[in-house]
């Protein structure tokens, strides 16, 4: 059975049209760090692009909004969701919707993005981001909690790919058939995350490149790149963490090179959220994924 047998939903039509197509430079960004912020606005380093959590500027105002306020003068800004809950079993969140709504139209993100997984059941937010199982009532929910965003917001989506760990019985769809099929009938983006990639297909024994090839590759509006730690599970199989705690691994490196052999450059993001390095080594990382962008460019 694939997300293909079933019925299809009619595309969104937004309000704002002309808000939907994400358009970020083709260039390696960073997560902007609060650490980092002084240093930003000093040296001004070349880079295409930062990216904050959408959840750290639900506030009125503050440091946080003072110095991003001034860094957004000089960058393009993609704005990044970790509490929307997408795949979650409830409505989405009234006041979280308002809250993203003001930050967007105080901002004017050139790229909006929430992951593929839910993290709040009822009134308890659970603070990680869970994975879902993947079957037709799950897909409905999704989509239609996508739907709901996208008008909200006026302007498409990106959906990330995500880590995961383990597998639900239940599921009746791949995962890459039911991202597709999601795509597909709610006209949102993919956000693809390379290192999510290859750690939930080292954890279940899959062919990342097999599982790249098999994604919306035309839907990528975003790419992120980040590192992993790596333990052993009970059996004493490899076991990746995605805990954007460490640089970018050589084997996530190498994959993201067929990525941009296939789909040509595209914006690409450094992702460091803990065990943060100085600037100069994030930008350095940075620098690294820029020239593979060049080379791509260059490439027929």
């Amino acid at each position: 059975m694939t997300g293909h047998d079933q019925p299809k939903r009619p595309v969104t039509v937004l309000r704002n049209p002309q808000a939907c197509v994400p358009s970020l430079p083709s260039r390696a960004g960073l997560g902007l760090k609060s650490e980092h912020f002084k240093e930003v606005l000093e040296q001004r380093p070349e880079l295409g692009f930062f990216e904050v959590h959408a959840e750290n500027y639900m506030v009125a105002g503050g440091p946080f909004h003072h110095y991003l306020g001034l860094i957004r003068q000089d960058y393009p800004l993609s704005l990044h969701g970790v509490g929307l809950s997408i795949g979650g079993e409830g409505p989405l969140d009234s006041e979280h919707l308002r809250r993203l709504a003001v930050l967007i139209e105080r901002y004017q993100p050139q790229s909006f993005s929430e992951h593929l997984a839910w993290s709040s059941h009822g009134p308890v937010f659970l603070n990680d981001l869970l994975p879902l199982a993947y079957d037709v009532p799950t897909l409905q929910r999704v989509c239609e909690h996508i739907d709901q965003l996208q008008n909200h917001l006026g302007r498409t989506m990106l959906l990330e790919n995500p880590a995961t760990y383990l597998q639900f019985q239940r599921s009746t769809l791949d995962e890459t058939d039911f991202i597709r099929e999601v795509i597909q009938r709610s006209g949102c983006g993919l956000l693809l995350d390379v290192n999510n990639l290859y750690v939930s297909c080292i954890n279940h024994q899959r062919d990342p490149l097999a599982y790249m090839q098999a994604l919306p590759l035309h839907a990528v509006g975003e790419i992120h790149l980040a590192g992993f730690a790596e333990d052993r599970d009970s059996l004493g199989d490899r076991l990746l963490i995605d805990d954007h705690g460490a640089p970018v691994d050589r084997e996530v490196w190498a994959l993201y090179q067929q990525v941009l052999e296939r789909i040509g450059p595209m914006a690409t993001l450094i992702e460091r959220d803990n065990q943060v390095p100085s600037l100069t080594t994030l930008l350095e990382e940075a620098a690294q994924a820029q020239a593979l962008l060049h080379q791509a460019r260059a490439q027929p």
